[in-house]
């Protein structure tokens, strides 16, 4: 078992069976079996690879996705699937090494192209949950995209690791609105991943973006890849934050297993659309 999980598994319940359930350990016909049981559902983690300041390594988005995920897993049987770490960081612009970027395009033709496979091989609900504010323009576009194609066949919804709550959400923006590197990332490092983070090195970088009206790259708006106060993160805030998250990605996926859609199918199936 990873370090990563080790960190939060004491976190759970001490009940048998409570691991992280993820597909990549599966033989195909496994993976056929969990696509086919009635609850069955998907979750990718959609992370990043990018400069998160001098402090914190470069799969920092990807590590808090993947182990939400997994946290989440844990509690409800849900099937994790392998992570997207390289998605869209355009926006850090290269003036700091580490940042591996795809277009926008490619990023949506590689979730529609995944979830065609998962639909293929059987299941018919995933969520995408995404630790990358990068991501969400290219994912509304995608999920949209992908709704409509696969309409009778597959519910497909998406979660931000940092929305997944308001009070997370107040937390995450409480030291920078366009955060990055910030306090609430630097905490959940580092609990899960302590031996990656170099406090030694942290810089903090005011948010200057308030009252702003035109969108700017992050080399127009910080000086060391950093948005907030990294050097008020501790651990123990971490590993608070982490149950929140964990368990609110948990109670969403609970839902998720027997929801419907609003309408029953008579309304709605077979309709297309020609965008599709």
């Amino acid at each position: 078992m990873d370090s990563t999980i080790c960190s939060w598994l004491a976190l759970l319940p001490q009940e048998e069976g409570m691991r992280p359930h993820r597909i990549e350990t599966l033989a195909w016909p496994e993976v056929g079996e969990a696509a086919r049981a009635e609850d069955g559902i998907l979750i990718l983690p959609i992370g990043a690879t990018e400069q998160h300041g001098p402090h914190l390594p470069i799969n920092t988005d990807t590590c808090i996705a993947s182990a939400v995920c997994d946290y989440a897993s844990a509690c409800t049987g849900a099937w994790v699937a392998p992570a997207m770490s390289y998605t869209v960081s355009a926006g850090h612009t290269g003036k700091w090494p580490g940042t591996f970027s795809l277009t926008h395009k490619t990023f949506i033709q590689a979730l529609e192209q995944w979830t065609a496979w998962a639909v293929h091989m059987g299941w018919t609900r995933v969520l995408w949950v995404n630790s990358h504010f990068g991501n969400d323009a290219s994912l509304r576009v995608a999920l949209d995209r992908v709704r409509l194609r696969h309409l009778d066949a597959l519910q497909i919804g998406l979660v931000d690791t940092f929305h997944l709550s308001p009070a997370i959400w107040e937390y995450f923006k409480s030291d920078a609105e366009d955060l990055h590197a910030n306090r609430a990332e630097t905490d959940l490092m580092l609990f899960l991943t302590p031996e990656s983070v170099d406090m030694g090195k942290v810089e903090d970088d005011p948010d200057r973006t308030e009252g702003t009206v035109f969108s700017y790259p992050v080399a127009q708006t910080s000086l060391n890849g950093v948005t907030g106060k990294p050097s008020l993160g501790t651990s123990e805030r971490g590993r608070e934050l982490f149950a929140e998250m964990g368990q609110a990605l948990a109670a969403k996926i609970e839902t998720a297993k027997s929801e419907k859609p609003p309408l029953p199918a008579a309304q709605w199936q077979g309709v297309t659309t020609p965008l599709s």
